[in-house]
């Protein structure tokens, strides 16, 4: 996919709605079932991913027929809650970040070559993630009623710690998009690219596509 640069700078998460509208930014579909005999649901969810130079911004949107954000913190277990992620590999040295945020803006961000070789993004890379989301911070336990939510982000280029990324401009990346929710009343694993695997396991590089920044 291609990743398309803003004329301007967006300054916060709130604002990257109105931004990708205004440029005219293409949403794309999460749409592969990857195991449909045992997690057959599909939720109805896209997103919109570009950059500024300076940030990676981030707009999901999401409809489903129930939703959760237990998670009271970053790095809690996000993946239980009504979740999106956005996983990227920058260069060609294996290394691939993981970005993870439930319904309610919170965030797991890590780094590593393979699921269990993960490195939890420092506080003061989290604390410069801004977020939006449509159903506000709070915490709640599962509604189970037919919910539309949104979240945004604005990742900055430090977010990317282990890598020295001057800009986004002409990067050459590879990654993946998904939709999961371990913890809801019906759980499901959606992604972008497919994921030929036996089980749900979204940290499988080898099945990332092209990401190429513009």
């Amino acid at each position: 996919m291609i990743i398309p640069k803003l004329a301007q700078t967006v300054a916060s998460a709130a604002d990257i709605p109105a931004a990708l509208l205004a440029a005219g930014i293409t949403y794309t579909p999460i749409t592969n079932v990857n195991w449909p005999e045992t997690f057959p649901y599909k939720p109805k969810v896209e997103f919109a991913a570009a950059h500024d130079g300076d940030a990676l911004l981030l707009h999901y949107r999401v409809e489903e027929q129930s939703v959760r954000a237990v998670a009271k913190k970053d790095h809690d277990h996000i993946w239980e809650d009504a979740c999106v992620e956005f996983f990227i590999m920058p260069t060609a040295d294996g290394l691939y970040y993981n970005i993870e945020c439930n319904c309610t803006g919170k965030l797991i961000v890590a780094v590593g070559k393979g699921r269990n070789e993960r490195q939890p993004a420092p506080a003061e890379v989290m604390q410069k993630i801004d977020r939006w989301a449509s159903l506000g911070t709070e915490p709640f336990d599962v509604r189970e009623e037919p919910t539309k939510w949104e979240v945004a982000l604005r990742v900055p280029i430090s977010t990317f710690f282990k890598h020295k990324i001057e800009r986004f401009d002409g990067l050459k990346a590879k990654g993946n998009a998904y939709k999961c929710g371990d913890n809801l009343p019906v759980p499901h694993f959606i992604s972008l690219n497919p994921i030929k695997t036996e089980s749900p396991d979204f940290h499988r590089p080898e099945f990332f596509g092209q990401m190429i920044f513009e």
